[in-house]
């Protein structure tokens, strides 16, 4: 996930926040506490909203350079996933290298953003069709 959210306190006015997240019903709780222990890093938590929904989430920006990003560069996606992924880890270099501090790097960020998930619901259109 990429959000953009609007702050005055940041250069652009805006704050970029990049996490990793999977959901699950809460009967998969157990499931996603699994993962985090895997990983050792992240949370799991109720999805705000939405009650019978539980989220694994990682925010800490060491924990996706250093764990999340190697794992999946190693062991790749088959899925439509992996191109989400793939922009995921360019707006993470983005970010690595302070262009989110900028216009011209926030919009590029912002270009990224909405090409997840876009060509998963390209996919899904095209099986209606």
């Amino acid at each position: 996930h990429i959000g953009i959210n609007k702050n005055p306190t940041m250069t652009t006015g805006y704050q970029v926040l990049l996490e990793f997240l999977i959901t699950q019903h809460e009967r998969d709780e157990p499931l996603l506490n699994k993962i985090k222990e895997y990983f050792k890093c992240g949370v799991v938590r109720n999805s705000n909203g939405r009650g019978n929904i539980r989220i694994y989430r990682i925010r800490n920006k060491e924990h996706l350079r250093d764990i999340i990003i190697p794992f999946f560069e190693r062991n790749p996606l088959q899925t439509q996933k992996k191109f989400d992924f793939e922009k995921f880890k360019e707006a993470f270099q983005l970010m690595e290298q302070r262009e989110h501090l900028t216009e011209e790097g926030l919009e590029k960020i912002r270009k990224i953003r909405k090409e997840i998930g876009k060509k998963r619901l390209e996919q899904k259109n095209k099986r209606r069709e």
